[in-house]
């Protein structure tokens, strides 16, 4: 197969396992590509691609471009996690082969379709996922390509038979600019990578940036409950683009420059999620309705966040074409995705009887403060599901910090965000691509939660963590561990500490 530009007949990806990566393999695959790849690790991704019909080598060597007994055409790698020395990407070079981003082989993969992207600091695992179950919904069999794996489908990309491409737009090396959106959502905007970008002028840039890269006949979409989202939005709409904004009834009320898309008018915690109550203010083209529709629907998620999330799924749902009946009826239907508020399973008995264990990717601060926020609301609401008749499960929290950059900037903004819990358990900087910075630990972290009724415990082996967290805990309570590391692993480690 061959699209304009790059020729896809035979794709070779470096890190096929990784998220983002192994579902543009999927749907390379599902087009006809003759795909190979690598990647350091065994690891399900890479088997289930195997399956699909992909060679893959563990491990990295130059031979592995002749993995299908003939050169590739092209070779795909993300350059942000994978070395430019890496042996294949030198011997790609040196015989000519080109060697292209993520971002660029996506790029290709959506020309033609209606592009629906979603950007933002946080969120967008989210809510693009919540956007693809909502218009599946609706009939309109969108591929998509996002960076968790849905729970309903069991994948994260998938080659539709619609004309809209759903996917996520990673503004973490700017990659986002090399696309060209018919709906793009920004979620929210807050400094991060500055690894990358240096100074937070030049991260709040990118988004500006990706703004203009909306289509004339396109819509931006922005979160009015986020002040830099609804802050870019402001700028567009005084020069004349097209854009809607979503958020809670105050926050819609506060930016009248912003034509409303969605409003959220009731948001009740449950012990499964929220209700959420909304109106609906423009049609499929954009246009302001006379009357909002009024809608409300039960999500599986808790939280504010996700309350948002959802919000902006439905705005760009319906103007992808889907009817909002349908796109409702999609949302409630949609039961998360890995690693997002994931649930583990319950203590049945014993002395931990009640415990709930939960898994989170949110590795910045505002993110653990959203999660836990969530892990708060849904205890509460159980209590009241009971009547208050017995004491609210506490919030034991624990911690992996991700790179020793954002560890150093946001040390101060993470205890507080972790004060929110009851109990905080933070385990060792897991540093990815960075190497250790000397005299640099978690206890930058732990020093900082001075709140008397916050048990704080610094732990060092991984191995002692799951026993560590249960020291911490009580009957009823839930537990979340949190990061964008190996701490994942741990959750299902705690709930057999637990008895579970």
């Amino acid at each position: 197969m061959t699209t304009p530009g790059i020729d896809l007949s035979r794709v070779h990806l470096v890190g096929i396992g990784g998220s983002g990566m192994s579902g543009v393999a999927r749907i390379l695959i599902d087009r006809g590509s003759v795909v190979s790849g690598s990647d350091a690790k065994d690891s399900r991704p890479v088997r289930l691609l195997e399956q699909a019909g992909a060679h893959i080598a563990v491990g990295h060597d130059a031979g592995n471009l002749s993995l299908t007994g003939q050169p590739p055409t092209v070779v795909v790698t993300s350059f942000a996690a994978i070395p430019q020395d890496n042996p294949e990407l030198v011997a790609a070079r040196d015989h000519g082969i080109p060697v292209i981003r993520r971002s660029e082989l996506l790029a290709e993969l959506m020309a033609g379709s209606r592009q629906v992207l979603f950007a933002g600091t946080h969120g967008k695992t989210s809510t693009t996922s919540m956007a693809v179950v909502a218009m599946q919904a609706a009939g309109l069999d969108p591929s998509f390509a996002i960076g968790g794996q849905l729970n309903k489908a069991g994948t994260n990309a998938h080659h539709g038979t619609g004309d809209s491409f759903v996917a996520e737009a990673d503004e973490s090396d700017a990659s986002l600019l090399g696309y060209r959106p018919d709906v793009a959502v920004v979620t929210n905007i807050e400094p991060d990578h500055l690894d990358y970008f240096k100074t937070q002028e030049a991260y709040f840039q990118v988004f500006a940036d990706f703004a203009e890269r909306v289509t004339d006949s396109g819509h931006l979409v922005v979160c009015l409950d986020d002040d830099n989202a609804a802050g870019l939005g402001s700028q567009a709409a005084a020069r004349g683009m097209a854009v809607l904004g979503y958020g809670t009834t105050a926050a819609l009320q506060r930016h009248p420059d912003i034509a409303p898309g969605v409003e959220i008018t009731g948001l009740r915690p449950t012990e499964t999620g929220s209700e959420i109550s909304v109106r609906l203010w423009v049609d499929g083209r954009g246009t302001r309705l006379a009357e909002p529709v009024e809608q409300a629907y039960a999500l599986a998620m808790p939280g504010e966040h996700m309350a948002l999330n959802s919000a902006a799924a439905l705005l760009a749902g319906v103007l992808a074409g889907g009817g909002d009946d349908e796109i409702i009826r999609g949302l409630g239907e949609f039961t998360g995705v890995r690693r997002r508020f994931e649930y583990h399973g319950t203590v049945a008995e014993g002395v931990y009887a009640g415990v709930r264990v939960y898994d989170d990717y949110a590795h910045h601060p505002t993110e653990v403060e959203a999660v836990l926020k969530a892990a708060r609301q849904t205890v509460e609401a159980e209590v009241a599901d009971d009547e208050g008749t017995r004491d609210r499960g506490r919030v034991v929290a624990c911690f992996q910090p991700h790179l020793y950059s954002r560890t150093i900037e946001f040390a101060e903004e993470f205890a507080q965000a972790l004060s929110l819990a009851d109990a905080v358990v933070v385990l060792d900087i897991f540093g990815a691509r960075e190497t250790p910075v000397e005299g640099v630990s978690s206890r930058i972290i732990t020093d900082r939660i001075t709140d008397d009724g916050v048990r704080v415990a610094y732990e060092a082996s991984f191995i002692d963590a799951p026993a560590t967290v249960a020291s911490m805990t009580e009957p009823g309570d839930l537990v979340i561990t949190m990061g964008a590391g190996t701490v994942t692993m741990l959750a299902p480690e705690i709930l057999s500490e637990l008895g579970g």
